[in-house]
């Protein structure tokens, strides 16, 4: 049956393919009593060889796409699946019993699962548990006879579907093969739409019902500019998506005719254009687009990435890998920042009623949990500056004496590598990211002491607002046009222009082609944007003047009270 859902439109394009439910099956099962307990074992054991060879094509291929070391995760696995005592156990519990397969399956690894993790001071063997639960769940599935989904082994054009996507997820789609995603919740500013754009695929988000409105094998029409879904298609209106998807291409050829241009005004004025990247994979993108620098490299992918922390030196290599990719342009590098939505299975941190408020970012690094983590990074970073134009900010300061405690870490690294006869370099720019009221408030005291500031929109504006921005029900609150949050910017800008510093933006506002000619006018120096979206802020910006932006600007704080009106005076100047 066909049927339009309506969503957020999160990462421009459009595609029409057949649907991948990206969505766990139900695992969930009768315990029957059975005679033929033979017949239970044999359906034990074809599991686990079915179980196994799929492990070993998804194996085979992070080694291929991730290395070896990513990989050895699934050895891991392999292993449990191969354990004579535990499915010794298994089977005695098929015959003692006379109880089916799955039953005896999770009688039998919950109390290995149990063990383990009972075992609190023990890394490795809680890293067991954790192994036994996956390998359980796949065996689990091929004796339901279901399908577990496996993003990283399409292989077929598709439309992913999922409730929502987690970073990790979006980071093992492969773009020759998915062809957009759609998902029931999230916004513009979920990680996973960010990750979209970053991966040029188109995105819709927040449709509230698209898991339960499509099963395996339906085809979708996908419009990540309008926002709009079509579930199984017509003929006629597959034709339309696809021509909408042609006119696209021929859109973005045109701003591909830019992408050795100077970012210049009509009136002459430069601002410099540049990207947010998670990995050195994304340097392509940076570069096919024209980049003048990398506004934000996420570093928390890194750890995401990875089944234990990252080294100093897996750290360095990477650092240095993107300075060098970009050739003398500048690289913001951010410090990691870890909690939030963003977890590493390696590492426990409480469980907190409002994580996004709580323990994250700086203010992990700055305990006593994160001293090390902190300090490896600043090191890997201080031995790599050496490459190239390095600039490092730290995350979700709230307070002046978070910055001093962070640049006093950065510090006491630089000094211990100096005295060990390691090249660091000296013009390496050290700022934060605005992203909690209270710093964009106190700007001009902060001014006086970092490099540079770049402002971080997606949380200044859900804590500014105090909507979450990953809850569609109050989606309506994510107001970046906000006279509030047009204001709360500008204060940041001012304060930094009159200590002689440089003020940018790596919030997802930075390319908005309504905020631009807005950000424009305000005077903000760096635009930091998904690469996708620079070409298409050049064609906007050598449009504009910076007189008449400025005009726009002074009007918006000015006169307007609600963002609505903000949008009109905007389409009023920007025609």
């Amino acid at each position: 049956m066909v049927e339009l859902l309506k969503g957020i439109a999160a990462s421009d394009g459009v595609a029409v393919a057949k649907a991948y439910l990206l969505v766990q099956p139900d695992l969930s099962f009768k315990q029957n009593n059975v005679e033929d307990t033979a017949a239970e074992e044999k359906r034990l054991d074809d599991a686990l060889a079915a179980s196994s060879a799929e492990l070993e094509k998804i194996r085979d291929k992070a080694a291929k796409s991730l290395g070896e070391e990513e990989a050895q995760v699934f050895d891991a696995h392999l292993m449990v699946l191969s354990d004579p005592e535990m499915i010794g156990q298994i089977k005695q519990h098929i015959q003692d019993n006379k109880v089916n397969a799955e039953s005896s399956l999770k009688e039998v690894t919950d109390m290995y699962i149990g063990m383990f993790e009972a075992m609190d001071d023990n890394a490795y063997m809680q890293e067991r548990a954790a192994d036994i639960r996956d390998v359980t769940k796949r065996v689990m599935a091929h004796l339901l006879g279901v399908s577990l989904p496996d993003p990283s082994m399409i292989d077929e054009e598709v439309v992913v579907v999922a409730h929502d996507l987690t970073p990790s997820d979006t980071a093992q789609l492969d773009k020759n093969f998915v062809k957009a995603f759609v998902t029931d919740i999230g916004g513009r500013t979920s990680h996973s739409a960010i990750m979209a754009r970053s991966l040029e695929i188109p995105a819709i988000v927040g449709t509230k019902e698209i898991t339960s409105k499509t099963k395996e094998g339906d085809v979708l029409a996908v419009n990540g500019i309008t926002g709009e879904t079509i579930v199984n298609p017509t003929d006629e209106q597959a034709a339309e998506y696809k021509k909408a998807g042609e006119a696209y291409a021929t859109q973005k050829a045109e701003w591909e005719k830019l992408k050795d241009a100077e970012t210049v005004t009509a009136d002459g004025k430069h601002f410099e254009l540049a990207a947010n990247i998670g990995t050195p994979k994304d340097l392509e993108g940076v570069h096919n687009n024209g980049a003048e620098a990398i506004g934000l490299y996420r570093t928390e992918f890194l750890y995401m990435d990875s089944s234990d922390f990252p080294t100093e030196d897996d750290q360095f290599e990477a650092y240095k890998a993107v300075l060098e990719g970009m050739d003398g342009k500048p690289v913001v590098v951010r410090t990691m920042d870890i909690g939030g939505d963003k977890e590493l299975p390696y590492l426990t941190l409480p469980h907190e009623m409002n994580p996004f408020l709580g323990y994250r970012a700086l203010r992990i690094s700055l305990s006593e949990l994160g001293d090390g983590m902190f300090r490896t990074q600043l090191r890997a970073l201080l031995r790599a500056s050496v490459h190239g134009n390095l600039r490092i900010m730290f995350p979700m300061v709230a307070t002046l004496k978070e910055f001093r405690a962070a640049k006093k870490m950065f510090n006491e690294e630089k000094e211990k590598l100096v005295k060990e006869g390691v090249k660091v370099s000296d013009t390496i720019q050290v700022g934060i990211m605005i992203e909690i009221p209270a710093a964009a408030v106190l700007a001009d005291k902060f001014a006086k002491e970092v490099d540079f500031f770049s402002i971080g929109t997606n949380d200044l504006i859900q804590y500014t607002m105090a909507a979450d921005r990953m809850n569609e029900r109050v989606s309506y609150l994510y107001q970046p046009y906000n006279p509030s949050i047009l204001r709360l910017i500008k204060n940041v800008i001012d304060a930094a222009h009159a200590e002689g510093k440089w003020a940018g933006m790596c919030g997802e506002m930075a390319g908005d082609q309504t905020a631009v000619p807005l950000l424009m006018g305000m005077g903000l120096d760096e635009f930091s944007m998904s690469a996708t979206s620079v070409l298409r802020t050049r064609s906007l910006m050598k449009r504009l003047t910076t007189t008449d932006m400025a005009e726009l600007a002074e009007k918006a704080l000015k006169e307007c009270d609600t963002m609505e009106e903000v949008e009109e005076l905007v389409k009023e100047y920007v025609k």
